[in-house]
Formats: C-alpha cells, structure tokens, sequence
C-alpha cells in the first residue's frame, strides 16, 4: 500500500485586523494571555475556586446578587438554549418580543421547546413601548416572555426598565438575551427585574466566542428545580428525580448544571478550562476600569462615530432615541456598492465593518464600537478610512468634515 504524504499547512498566522463590525472584536491582550495558562483538571480545588471566582465576578457585571451567575460552554446561542430549553415545559405559553433578527432566534428555539409561541412585532429600527408590551402579556398571558436587548441586526436597544416589572404584575417570567450589550451597556438585572439574562464574551467583554455567561434568580430557580433530573451512572444514593417533566437537552440542562456549579459539585461535562480563564479575564478587566466608566467609554465613541459620519453627509439607520450605545447602523449611499466598499476598507486598510440581515441586507452597514476596539484612535482611523474609500468609489464628503465633528465630540 502506498503511503500518501500528509497535508500539512503552515502555521497559523492570520492577518492583524480592526474588527468594527458587530462582533465579534479584537480581543483584550490579557484575555489573549490567559487563554494560554496552563491546564488545571475541572475538580482540582484551585480550578473550582476559580468557577466561584467568576460566579462572584459575573454578579457584579451582571448587577445582581443572584446565586446563580455561571458560564454555559459554548457561544452565545449556548447560553440562550440553555435558558430557554431549561424553563420551557412543552406547551407553555411563550411571548416573543421580536424588533430585529434574533427575535426570530429566539421564536425559533421556543418552537422546538414545543412551546405555544405568539409574536408580537415591530418595525426594524424602532422598539416596544411599555404599553403595547403590557397590552400584549394581558392579552396571551404567557408564562416566559422573551426579548434581546440590543439587536445588532437593527442596532437597537430595548428598554426594560418597565417590562420586568409588568411580567411580574402577571406573573410571567422575562428571559433576556444581553449578547450584544453586556459590558457596553448597563443590565440591571435586580433594579429592571429580569429573571434570567444570557450573554457572550465576544462583543463589549472582548473575548473569544466559547463561553456564555448567565444569571438566573429564585423564581427560574424554583421552575428548573422541579423538573431536576440527573443522569444514571452519576446519581446519588437517595436520588429521587423532580416530578416535572425532563428538560429536553441534557447539555443545555440548567438543573444539572446547577448542581455542577454548586458546592456538590455533581459531574455534569468537562468544563471549557481556558474559556473559563479567558471569561474570568473579561470581566476582571471590565470591572477594573469600573462598569460606569466602561459605559461611558462606549457613549463617548459612539457619540463621536456618529458625528463624524453624520459630518460626512451619511445618514444613520433607526431611532435615534434608542440606538446601541456600541453599534451603529449607516444608510449605504446609493451611489456606491456597500459590499465592495466593505472589501476595499477590509483589504486596503484591515478594517472590518459589517452589513445586515433580512430587509436591510446591502441597505445598512453596521460599525462597532465594542470592548477593546472602543478607543478613540481606532474611531478616527475608521472614519479616515472610510472616507478614502468613499472617495475611491465616487462618493465625495466635506474634505476633513468626519474627522472635525470626532474630535468635536471627544473634545466636548
């Protein structure tokens, strides 16, 4: 038999890029330098002082004093099925509050929780008021209302400071995916009553994608409980299982991993040890420069994006009241093509901005202002960039107007 020769490819050596699109975005170095520590096994007792390390770090990002604050392994999508999957019973009444493309998401998952799934919908570009949300929950009664809260499809944020009050008014829990603003927007969890939020490290916490952090308080606690279910061959003596029907994924298990998480410390998956570093890293170092200021980092580079695009000529997508503070949407011009601009400014400088989904696909870019990419020489070399590009393909802006109202807003 002959012996092939074996394909082998160069060592990895990807090219330096500024990523401003909607995440992911570059990477914290410390973040970088923890992934490479060295490898502990998932029940050494330095490795499970570490998980409660993060749990006790993840409270405060998360500004709760929940129990339950932990990383599920896996994307961001992990943390959101493992939510979901957890307190859905088949046939619940689940209300999607749906402003942009992961409304569909979430839709989409509570189908296949079997749930009894109503929508309600508004225009891309706008969000709910309290009272058409308060409107539809008096209307379908649903156990689990679902929102996001920033949609980067749309570049929009939802308040929540009200919904979570009027779920509780009727009972209802409110699951919230904060992917895209955690880090770079404030999520009360205790103050705007959320039950239970997901999250991810590769947006404003500038980390890999791997590792979904998530917090739940006593009232998801209590619905998980009852449905408590541990595998055979790690059962306990004694072991009586929930009466509630089983969650349906055994990964995304809640109850299960709650137990892996707690003191018992009851073997549930190999925990993602260097994620856990990487997740452990991002928030330390957002709690280092303080929440407060992290935000207004992210207010203040947005507010100088804007301007600088605005003095341009180039118009900017959506509400303006309720824009992301670490995303923006642009109106492409028609006289350019969007892709190919987004090519140019990617292979001619190494910046990466995204474009969008569904209807507004070709019509928007998106541009992000996120984590460690959030810095003011990364906003003006964006937007002096840009304009060289514009320029390339026919569309002529004021000469220096983008980079003035920039540093007009940083200076103010």
């Amino acid at each position: 038999m002959t012996q092939k020769t074996p394909q082998i490819f160069a060592p990895l050596d990807p090219a330096p890029r500024l990523i401003m699109g909607p995440g992911p975005v570059n990477v914290y170095p410390s973040v970088l330098q923890s992934l490479s520590a060295p490898m502990l096994g998932q029940f050494d007792p330095q490795f499970t002082a570490y998980m409660n390390e993060v749990m006790v770090l993840y409270r405060q990002v998360f500004q709760t004093k929940n129990q339950w604050a932990l990383l599920v392994n896996g994307t961001a999508r992990a943390g959101i099925e493992a939510c979901m999957t957890s307190m859905i019973t088949p046939g619940d009444k689940v209300l999607i509050l749906n402003f942009g493309r992961f409304g569909y998401l979430l839709k989409e998952i509570a189908e296949r929780c079997s749930a009894d799934v109503m929508m309600i919908d508004t225009e891309w570009g706008t969000v709910f008021e309290p009272g058409a949300v308060r409107d539809a929950i008096k209307k379908h009664r649903p156990r689990i209302v679902a929102t996001v809260h920033g949609d980067t499809s749309t570049t929009m944020a939802q308040p929540l400071d009200q919904i979570g009050g009027i779920c509780r008014e009727f009972d209802a829990l409110l699951y919230v995916d904060a992917t895209a603003t955690m880090g770079g927007m404030s999520i009360d969890v205790d103050g705007w009553q959320l039950d239970a939020v997901s999250s991810g490290l590769q947006k404003c916490m500038s980390g890999p994608p791997g590792s979904s952090p998530i917090t739940f308080n006593e009232r998801v606690a209590e619905v998980v409980s009852k449905r408590r279910h541990i595998e055979e061959g790690i059962q306990p003596d004694g072991y009586a299982a929930a009466q509630g029907q089983r969650i349906q994924s055994n990964y995304f298990d809640l109850a299960m991993l709650m137990d892996y998480w707690g003191p018992d410390r009851l073997n549930h998956h190999t925990e993602s040890t260097s994620m856990l570093y990487a997740a452990r890293e991002c928030a330390r170092v957002i709690l280092s420069e303080g929440l407060e200021n992290t935000f207004a980092r992210h207010r203040q580079s947005s507010t100088a994006l804007r301007a600088g695009l605005q003095a341009m000529g180039l118009k900017l997508f959506g509400d303006p009241n309720h824009r992301m503070d670490n995303v923006t949407g642009v109106l492409i011009p028609n006289v350019v093509d969007g892709d190919k601009v987004r090519s140019e400014l990617l292979q001619d400088f190494g910046i990466e901005i995204g474009t969008s989904f569904g209807a507004l696909h070709g019509l928007v870019w998106r541009i992000g202002t996120m984590g460690y990419v959030c810095q003011k020489a990364n906003v003006l070399r964006c937007l002096t960039s840009l304009d060289a590009v514009l320029r390339r393909n026919g569309y002529n802006a004021p000469a220096g107007a983008g980079i003035e109202a920039a540093y007009g807003a940083y200076d103010g």
